[in-house]
């Protein structure tokens, strides 16, 4: 919401301080569903050259993503740390038959069903259940170094495709004064030829074409170069998810204590959504 907020906040300032000097808004709305036509459309298609149909979908749903903000809370992490920490103990403890279940069918296993939130993250579903499923089929001759490497390309690979959407953003952002400009040449070519007209008309054609560089600048550095930049940023919250289970991962096959294990996994979470020392140690006692 606060990006509905932001925008709200952006055009009231920008029109409303133009009117509180003086500025007749009346030429600028008129020319406005024109000139965003052509550059609204020029930035469609520019998009649709340069992606495929996977990439417009992420595109498509990253808008929802920038108005609702991170996907994960304090709530969820804390859940990352507590499932990892109970399967990986499982796994040392009680062997692969009693894992089994929660790594073939994670749908169906109540040990996943206590963190939705998770089990709805196919990337994180499979991050756990492909590397405990790596450990069970190796019999423990595999190494932490080749769990960690293989976690950490898992984890690179998703993060890259991840961001796809903020990339293709901010290039947009990069292009949009540029199709601004291309709008207002137009506008100045429609301009030259009527300049037999008198000069009150002329005047508004020529006002009519700089709504398209205004605009381009407007949409470039006013509102997708932001929203590009809060994407980036939900996105890099969102994925710090994986490096909780990553550390506990490579924490437990490493031998450390409980505590540590603990400690490693917490860290890797940002202040705004980092549990206390207490709250996860209290929390994995109790399970």
């Amino acid at each position: 919401m606060m990006a509905i907020a932001g925008i709200v906040v952006l055009l009231v300032m920008v029109f409303g301080g133009f009117a509180l000097t003086g500025g007749s808004l009346g030429p600028v709305f008129h020319a406005l569903p024109h000139e965003m036509l052509i550059i609204g459309g020029a930035a469609i298609g520019a998009i649709i050259v340069s992606n495929d149909l996977n990439s417009l979908k992420q595109i498509g749903g990253a808008f929802g993503r920038i108005v609702k903000g991170p996907r994960f809370r304090k709530a969820d992490y804390l859940g990352a740390i507590f499932l990892t920490v109970r399967l990986m103990r499982m796994l040392k403890t009680e062997g692969a038959v009693a894992v089994e279940p929660h790594v073939e069918a994670p749908d169906s296993s109540a040990l996943w069903a206590e963190f939705p939130a998770l089990k709805g993250d196919h990337f994180f579903v499979h991050l756990v259940t492909d590397t405990l499923r790596l450990l069970v089929v190796s019999t423990g001759t595999v190494s932490s170094v080749a769990i960690e490497d293989v976690l950490d390309s898992a984890i690179e690979t998703h993060h890259h495709d991840a961001m796809r959407p903020a990339t293709e953003l901010q290039t947009l952002a990069d292009a949009l004064p540029a199709l601004g400009i291309v709008a207002a040449v137009l506008g100045v070519v429609k301009t030259m030829g009527s300049i037999d007209q008198p000069p009150p008309v002329l005047g508004g054609m020529i006002g009519s074409a700089l709504v398209g560089t205004f605009l381009g600048v407007l949409l470039a550095y006013g509102i997708v170069g932001p929203m590009a930049a809060r994407l980036k940023a939900i996105l890099e919250a969102d994925a710090e998810i994986y490096q909780v289970a990553r550390r506990v991962i490579l924490a437990s096959l490493r031998n450390q204590p409980q505590p540590i294990v603990l400690e490693t996994a917490r860290t890797a979470i940002r202040p705004a959504n980092q549990p206390a020392f207490t709250e996860v140690f209290e929390g994995v006692r109790g399970k």
